[in-house]
C-alpha cells in the first residue's frame, strides 16, 4: 500500500515500458504504479482486455512484470530508483 508519512524519504524514479513515474522507497512497484494511474499491468491473451491488479499478495499472478530482465510479481517487487519494468505479452489463454 501507498506510505503516508510527512518524514517519508524523497520519492525516485522507476520507468514502465519507458514512460517514467515517481515513486517512495517502501513501496510495491504495483501501487506506486496504481497510485500514478496504471490500472492494468497486462493484456488478457484471448480477448486482449486490460488486467489489472488483482490480490496484491502475490498469488493471483495478475501483476506478473519484468524488471531490470527477470520475471517477477510487482505487488511483491519494492521499488528501487531506475527500476526499468516491462510488461510481459501473453501467449496462453484466459481461465
Amino acid at each position: 500500500m501507498r506510505i503516508h508519512d510527512p518524514n517519508r524519504p524523497a520519492a525516485v524514479e522507476l520507468f514502465l515500458d519507458g514512460r517514467r513515474y515517481c515513486a517512495h522507497p517502501g513501496e510495491s512497484a504495483a501501487s506506486a504504479l496504481f497510485a500514478a494511474g496504471v490500472k492494468a499491468l497486462r493484456a488478457s491473451p484471448r480477448l486482449n482486455r486490460p488486467r489489472g491488479m488483482f490480490c496484491l499478495m502475490g498469488s493471483c499472478q495478475e501483476c506478473l512484470v519484468m524488471v531490470d530482465g527477470a520475471r517477477v510479481l510487482a505487488c511483491q517487487t519494492p521499488v528501487a530508483s531506475g527500476m526499468r519494468i516491462e510488461t510481459i505479452p501473453e501467449t496462453g489463454v484466459d481461465v
